[in-house]
């Protein structure tokens, strides 16, 4: 009886100990929930705090529907891409005007203005290890090029002379073009100046015009520049004159003797002084290194401007 009263006993006080904390444990809970109801009532409950959402499920506030709204951001994006593309074609095309001749761009050539169609230039190739001649290593500014390859080609519609056709001729066929009396001396001067080469090209065109280039090939810059300037006297006038031009030449005032043409060559151009007769000649010298040039045009009339000033500009340019 004893065992099973006391089994009795502590079987009610566990109870009553689980029922106490189980009371204890529950009466926060209706008082907070009693206060929260009073609070309400009285109106000074707080808001409740909201919890944060993910950034990527937060749509952000405007005006426009998300599909107009993206309708926007494309038409933007192409407007954008064609602006930056007409703005490319258009600096591509000014870059390309920029660099072409007014003749080749559509509406600003100059028609008819008397240039002659020549070939497209290329200088000729050099043998290995040879430089140009005003490069950096070449002292004497030697042309190591065949002096027959540096001569202008005849333009377009030209009829050229069988005799000077490109190639080698003697010192007595570049003599014969000067008036006799200075003949005899001219060739003691390619003697004592040991000319290497002669090449020449001659050509007449459709209006009469006749065109005769010569190429004098010296040892050095130092010989050819003698030369031109002793023996042939080019200065304000040649002292030398040509059969096709007995009387006194001057300098010709069209020609712009410090334009980008001349680069490094000496160029002296001139015209016959007037009057003139049933043929007016235009000729000018070049040197250029260890090369002279000789360019004169005839024709019954006058000579044209234009396409001697072409002529020389064009032969300069092989010889630089």
């Amino acid at each position: 009886m004893t065992e099973q009263t006391e089994q009795t006993e502590q079987t009610e006080q566990t109870e009553q100990t689980e029922q106490t904390e189980q009371t204890e444990q529950s009466a926060p809970v209706g008082q907070s929930d009693q206060a929260e109801q009073s609070e309400q009532a009285a109106g000074t409950t707080e808001p409740p705090v909201e919890t944060e959402q993910p950034a990527e499920a937060v749509e952000p506030v405007t005006d426009t529907p998300p599909r107009d709204r993206r309708r926007v951001l494309r038409a933007v994006g192409l407007w954008t891409a064609a602006v930056l593309v007409c703005g490319g074609l258009g600096t591509g095309t000014a870059y390309g005007i920029a660099a072409m001749e007014r003749s080749d761009v559509p509406g600003l050539a100059t028609q008819g203005d008397g240039r002659w169609d020549y070939p497209r230039l290329s200088l000729p190739a050099l043998p290995e290890g040879s430089p140009r001649p005003f490069t950096d290593g070449n002292q004497h500014e030697i042309h190591h090029a065949d002096l027959r390859e540096l001569l202008l080609p005849a333009p377009a519609g030209a009829t050229e002379d069988k005799k000077l056709n490109g190639g080698w001729v003697s010192n007595a066929q570049y003599v014969s073009e000067y008036a006799k009396d200075h003949r005899a001396d001219l060739e003691q001067a390619l003697a004592d100046y040991a000319v290497r080469h002669i090449a020449a090209r001659a050509w007449t065109m459709p209006d009469g015009t006749t065109s005769r280039v010569y190429l004098l090939r010296f040892d050095s810059a130092g010989t050819a520049e003698e030369f031109n300037s002793i023996e042939l006297g080019v200065g304000l006038s040649p002292d030398v004159a040509l059969a096709a031009a007995p009387g006194e030449a001057e300098l010709d005032e069209g020609w712009d003797v410090e334009g980008p043409a001349v680069g490094k060559s000496a160029i002296s151009v001139y015209t016959e002084v007037k009057p003139i007769g049933p043929v007016q000649t235009r000729q000018a010298y070049i040197q250029a290194g260890d090369t002279v040039a000789l360019i004169f045009q005839s024709r019954k009339g006058e000579a044209l401007s234009v396409p001697f000033h072409q002529t020389v500009v064009l032969q300069n340019q092989l010889l630089g």
